[in-house]
């Protein structure tokens, strides 16, 4: 570490002292989670993402996800109804670097309502080492990265899957893709003088012997502190049967752990639109006075449609079906449409030979877009668009802005028109052939 990035470490060292999940009790002091990344790169094994409930309080949940200039008005109320926050995080529902067009534009735009706020946020680690320089310079003194194993052997089970640069890694090849990855991000966190806590979460009968090795290795990469978490079991996921690990087992492996890094002891596992205090989540009383763009993913509200664009910038409906790593995913109500979410695929064609027997491909992307009515794209191939088919999913076929597509499709559906692929009237296409 640099000179300067020592005299950063210090200086962010000393914000941790009013940071309540850096300090080592907490005490009175308040952060605001401002939920703007809904997507995740990973599909861990305990998390059941997509289940919103105002009634839950784990990692992964929100009353509703917020735009950033959304993220602005709910700090701006905060500050106003209980006092300027003492951090400001962002942790979800899903990842943050996942998400990062959107956590540097909230952040961006925090930063210019309150110069002193402390930056902190929440990663799986995956992207961590493409982003670590940009973090730094958004103003980030924070970052927390979980890292249950460093045996990809371990790492393994705790994984369905892996997504980065579009492709789909699984079994051994994606636990040893993020690892390399939350090592390198963690390290890098360390040499820019950010502070940085390790979570963990605690599997009985898959980490829980190992976890003092990840402790030791999160030391030698430069963390400053490490959180042992218990499973929260959620409905639906691979673990939600999973024993639960009791109050004397963490306890246990935390002391174990204390030797090596400084333990957390006083975690909430809070929800990704926390407000307040760690013994006092304000965030319901607030939420009725927000913005809504969003419910759960899976909720189904009447006269409301939901659609999946293949856009590059969610402004224009311009990627092929099998092209797109990413999908906007938009929702039609009452002739309005809101932006919900972005989400990031697997990429289901690479060329001619790269087509071939994608069904396993598919079947990740079906599972991400079961809460669609439609899916919009420039074209799509004839074996993509049967299997949307099958789901009942209907596919419009189009070259426009993606708003006034939304709507052509939404008034398709409307009106009854039952076909599964449908070439929408556009201003912006000056042919509509059919596949």
């Amino acid at each position: 570490m640099g000179i300067d990035n020592q005299g950063k470490k210090a200086a962010n060292l000393l914000k941790s002292v009013s940071h309540p999940c850096f300090s080592g009790c907490g005490g009175g002091y308040t952060r605001i989670h401002l939920p703007v990344a809904p997507a995740c790169n990973i599909q861990c094994n305990y998390c059941v993402r997509k289940f919103d409930c105002p009634n839950e309080s784990r990692p992964g949940v929100t009353a509703k996800v917020l735009s950033p200039r959304e993220a602005l008005e709910r700090y701006v109320l905060v500050k106003e109804r209980f006092g300027k926050p003492n951090v400001a995080g962002i942790a979800g529902p899903g990842d943050a670097l996942a998400n990062f067009e959107l956590l540097k534009e909230t952040l961006s735009l925090i930063r210019e309502a309150d110069s002193a706020v402390t930056f902190c946020i929440s990663t799986n680690g995956l992207a961590l080492p493409r982003y670590a320089d940009e973090l730094e310079a958004l103003g980030i003194s924070h970052v927390t990265v979980t890292l249950n194993a460093v045996d990809p052997r371990i790492g393994s089970r705790m994984y369905r899957h892996v997504i980065f640069d579009g492709k789909t890694y699984r079994g051994l090849e994606a636990a040893q893709l993020l690892l390399e990855n939350q090592l390198e991000g963690i390290r890098r966190l360390g040499e820019l003088g950010m502070v940085c806590k390790v979570n963990i979460v605690m599997l009985m009968g898959l980490n829980e012997t190992h976890i003092p090795e990840v402790v030791k290795e999160a030391d030698r990469l430069g963390a400053d502190i490490s959180n042992i978490m218990q499973l929260i079991p959620v409905k639906g996921s691979v673990f939600e049967h999973l024993p639960l690990v009791s109050n004397a087992d963490i306890t246990r492996v935390r002391t174990q752990c204390e030797s090596i890094l400084p333990q957390m002891y006083h975690c909430r596992q809070c929800r990704a639109d926390a407000v307040g205090t760690l013994d006092n989540d304000a965030s319901l009383s607030l939420n009725g006075r927000l913005p809504q763009n969003a419910e759960g993913a899976t909720t189904q509200v009447p006269g409301r449609l939901r659609f999946a664009a293949a856009s590059k910038n969610g402004y224009l409906v311009d990627q092929h079906f099998g092209h797109t790593m990413v999908f906007y995913i938009f929702d039609y109500e009452d002739g309005r449409v809101h932006l919900f979410e972005r989400r990031e695929i697997p990429q289901y064609c690479f060329g001619p030979e790269g087509c071939r027997d994608r069904r396993e491909t598919m079947e990740i992307i079906l599972s991400l877009l079961e809460d669609c009515a439609g899916v919009i794209a420039v074209r799509i191939g004839e074996a993509p668009r049967a299997m949307l088919a099958e789901k009942g999913i209907q596919f419009f076929m189009t070259y426009d802005y993606v708003t006034d597509a939304v709507r052509s499709a939404a008034d398709q559906i409307t009106k009854s028109v039952s076909p599964k692929e449908t070439i929408l009237d556009n201003a912006c296409s000056t042919t509509a052939t059919s596949l």
